[in-house]
């Protein structure tokens, strides 16, 4: 199957302030953001057409910018109507969204002081992040070569770009092998993350969760804990140690796009998708729905 590029494609986007039509939303080949990284973003799921948790997700936009150096033009009460906007324009149901904030192309050099402030928001349809039958199997990883920055050589808490480059690096790699994403240790060697997902390990009935001290704290990965909770389960953020996988019964992912998925495989380690995975799954399903269609489904 032929894949649609990005950039040709019908539809509109936001763009500093106004609607355009989706293939004249271009930038500059010098754009500050392109060739020092000066860029962040989010990514944002569409339940019914509407965008969950999208005031979350807009405060950490302006909050990642902040400390990228740099303050967004738009208050996060305008960007919050402008996606919704986008959402309505492109007819999204269930999609996904792709705000981005950069430097503009005035200055080109490490220092871009004078740059303009560049904004654009996406919205798509969007299928799950892994393949259905595999995410309900388990999905299979291996662990990176690349670790996670400590905190004083990143913006760790940022969702900015130039951090997601050694996870390509990483996913890339596993996919060549034939699996569907990679396992991230931290500067310590310590468990973080997966390449753009939280990790959640179920030990003796306790849900054991990284301290995310360097990476994100993941707007699903907080609603996730806050479901499993609301269930009567124990949920323990600490550090975890790389062999203590080993100990785990189940262990699943989260994040906007991989929404709740288990894994069934790191490196030589086997694991099985089992009842708290598949509970969370459930609840997370419930949860995303806006009230109009939760209250439908319920009569």
């Amino acid at each position: 199957m032929a894949l649609i590029p990005f950039d040709d494609r019908d539809g509109v986007i936001w763009m500093d302030g106004r609607l355009v039509p989706w293939r004249d939303a271009k930038v500059h080949v010098l754009t500050h953001g392109l060739h020092y990284a000066s860029a962040v973003f989010e990514g944002e799921r569409v339940y019914g057409g509407q965008v969950f948790k999208l005031t979350e997700h807009t405060e950490r936009l302006d909050y990642s910018a902040r400390v990228m150096g740099f303050e967004l033009p738009y208050s996060v009460a305008e960007i919050d109507r402008a996606t919704e906007q986008v959402v309505r324009a492109n007819g999204i149901v269930d999609g996904y969204v792709r705000p981005v904030a950069w430097r503009g192309s005035e200055m080109m050099g490490v220092s871009a002081q004078a740059n303009t402030i560049r904004v654009a928001i996406a919205a798509f349809e969007w299928a799950s992040y892994f393949d259905m039958d595999a995410r309900m199997r388990g999905i299979k990883l291996e662990t990176s070569a690349w670790r996670r920055p400590a905190p004083d050589s990143a913006p760790v808490h940022a969702k900015a770009a130039g951090l997601y480059m050694i996870c390509t690096l990483s996913k890339h790699a596993a996919e060549a092998k034939g699996l569907h994403d990679a396992l991230m240790l931290d500067y310590r060697g310590l468990v973080a993350e997966a390449t753009g997902a939280n990790i959640f390990l179920v030990i003796d009935g306790r849900i054991h969760t990284p301290t995310p001290d360097c990476f994100l704290d993941g707007i699903t990965r907080r609603t996730v804990i806050d479901l499993a909770r609301a269930r009567g389960l124990e949920v323990v953020e600490r550090h975890i140690r790389p062999e203590e996988l080993a100990q785990a019964s189940e262990i699943f992912l989260t994040g906007s796009a991989a929404e709740v998925t288990p894994v069934g495989q790191i490196d030589d380690l086997l694991f099985t998708p089992g009842q708290i995975s598949r509970a969370l799954i459930d609840d997370y399903t419930a949860a995303v729905q806006p009230p109009a269609l939760a209250a439908a489904a319920a009569e």
